[in-house]
């Protein structure tokens, strides 16, 4: 199935509702602010003239002295003929109020460009009234790059890579982890759920932890398991813990969890596409969705945090166990963008002397870098491969194609780092150093006779990383 994607941006004015006077007193006496959108738009399926279509809509809200979300989130309904609109839903944070903006253009043959252009909304917070205002398309500016920026991808449900891959035979992995951060209070949560197939042949034993990573304070993590696996079919159920389409729930110890998954974008395959299907390589890692957000409540034994359209993901890893030495790095970049990296070094005789191979996936305005995972790990016409230093508090990765290269450096502070111990299904004892509080660099720059900077993002806190050894 194909799937419709693109990028929209609008400009104008709203005046804002203050004391108890309404709304026609405001309109005279409020000075307008300035309001501008800068949205994405993503549906399953290419929009039907004479029906329905929900989109999912993130972007940036800019309120000239009064916001600048650049993870705003909402709903498109675009129904052209069925009920002559189209309706924008966007739910946003202002100077720590929490707002919804509700507005639709009215499609007629009339007055076909400004019924299409024009966007009459209204401002809402807690139900009530907070302000009105008028969108508008640029057409000048604007109309080019809309048409250019739709895209069809092909679409397949999130929950298709769900499922447990393992075929029963021994010394297997496989790994179902979610990691996101609440905007609230900037804490970092990581849930991890595990399947170990012993390479003796013992029975299989599903176990994990979760662990919450407040800005201040103490790290905090717990365990669940090992207890037999169950075989479910759509995930990871064991010890109360579940992990399937859409939710994710459990309860160990004074931890308990029970979060809503809404897939933002489609599957991010961070190895080659096709070591995810046939299981040829040492592991292979994918996202079935590169963003999620997250809506619930997650509690540690010392507060409750109730999410709201947290941002972060979940990913799948199957495999024969760890690698020799690995670094990982999730960051959501704001704006639909996303950076998935694994740099590692593997534990088969003769690789295990190679420097880490890097595979790097840079989602960024609707297009996936390098269009291949392999171009990372093993370079091309003579352009070499991308570099890790994997290291501790700081790793970094650079690397480059014909037109484009990359530097990321990521710092692990050792206060918001937590390590575990565990183990491989041949016994081997491994341990990783997780921080969902993690600070990132990251700039690409693009070759125009010069190199010059073509993006830029500096996260403080945000990016979920970790670095591990066997």
């Amino acid at each position: 199935m194909r799937g419709t994607a693109f990028r929209e941006t609008m400009l104008g004015t709203v005046r804002l509702v203050t004391g108890e006077q309404d709304s026609e007193e405001q309109d005279t006496g409020v000075p307008p602010r300035r309001i501008r959108l800068d949205l994405r738009a993503e549906t399953d399926r290419v929009p039907r003239p004479h029906g329905t279509t929900r989109a999912r809509l993130t972007g940036r809200v800019r309120i000239t002295g009064l916001a600048d979300d650049p993870g705003a989130t909402g709903e498109l309904e675009i129904s052209l003929l069925a009920r002559r609109r189209i309706r924008y839903r966007l739910s946003f944070t202002a100077d720590g109020r929490a707002l919804t903006l509700d507005g639709w253009k009215s499609p007629t043959a009339r007055h076909p460009v400004r019924s299409m252009t024009v966007l009459p909304f209204t401002l809402y917070e807690d139900g009530a009234q907070a302000g009105r205002g008028t969108l508008r398309f640029p057409l000048a500016s604007g109309l080019l790059p809309f048409l250019l920026g739709f895209r069809f991808p092909a679409r397949r449900d999130p929950a298709a890579h769900l499922a447990p891959r393992w075929d029963g035979g021994p010394g297997r992995t496989e790994v179902w982890y979610t990691t996101l951060t609440d905007p609230a209070t900037g804490t970092g949560i990581w849930l991890h759920h595990e399947l170990v197939a012993p390479t003796d042949g013992s029975a299989p034993r599903a176990h994990g932890w979760a662990a919450s990573f407040p800005p201040e304070g103490k790290v905090r993590h717990v365990r669940f398991g090992p207890e037999p696996w169950s075989a479910p079919a759509h995930g990871f159920q064991a010890d109360g813990v579940s992990a399937g389409p859409g939710r994710l729930t459990g309860r160990a110890g004074d931890f308990s969890w029970d979060l809503a998954e809404r897939p933002c974008s489609g599957p991010l395959f961070t190895f080659p596409r096709w070591s995810w299907r046939h299981p040829l390589l040492p592991a292979a890692h994918m996202l079935p969705a590169a963003r999620a957000t997250y809506d619930g409540t997650f509690g540690d034994g010392e507060r409750t945090l109730t999410l709201r359209a947290a941002p972060g993901a979940s990913a799948r890893v199957n495999g024969r166990g760890n690698a020799r030495r690995w670094a990982w790095l999730h960051a959501d970049l704001g704006d639909g963008g996303v950076l998935e990296i694994v740099a590692a070094v593997s534990t088969r005789p003769g690789l295990r002397r190679l420097p880490p191979l890097v595979f790097l996936r840079l989602r960024h305005r609707g297009r996936t870098w390098p269009r291949r995972a392999e171009r990372s790990a093993v370079g091309l016409l003579g352009v070499g491969r991308f570099r890790a230093r994997i290291g501790l508090p700081t790793w970094t990765v650079t690397g480059r194609t014909l037109l484009r290269r990359i530097r990321v450096e990521v710092t692990q502070p050792a206060e918001r780092t937590l390590a575990l111990d565990y183990h491989d299904p041949d016994g081997a004892p491994a341990v990783c150093r997780n921080s969902e509080t993690a600070d990132a660099r990251i700039r690409v720059e693009r070759w125009w006779g010069r190199w010059r900077t073509e993006a830029h993002w500096t996260l403080d806190g945000t990016a979920h990383a970790e670095v591990g050894e066997r």
